[in-house]
């Protein structure tokens, strides 16, 4: 039985958690945010520019900015 192949909007999100060693509550967080994948290496490169914070620290800072809360209360993780 072949695989079910993964969507394209989606593939391009769980490349992004692999490259940038993201959780999928992270990943959740991101997407709700509104945040694009193919722009996440401008923001993490905080080893360059020391005064930005680390990527899963920013879309959790945001997370908890916008929304008031830690985390999502159901955390989905997609497909992968």
């Amino acid at each position: 039985m072949p695989k079910k192949r993964v969507p394209d909007h989606l593939q391009i999100w769980i490349d992004a958690r692999k490259k940038f060693r993201l959780s999928h509550a992270q990943i959740q967080m991101a997407r709700e945010l509104g945040l694009n994948p193919k722009k996440f290496g401008k923001l993490a490169n905080e080893d360059q520019e020391p005064w930005k914070m680390p990527l899963p620290q920013f879309i959790e800072h945001l997370y908890r900015k916008r929304f008031g809360r830690d985390c999502p209360a159901v955390v989905m993780p997609i497909l992968n």
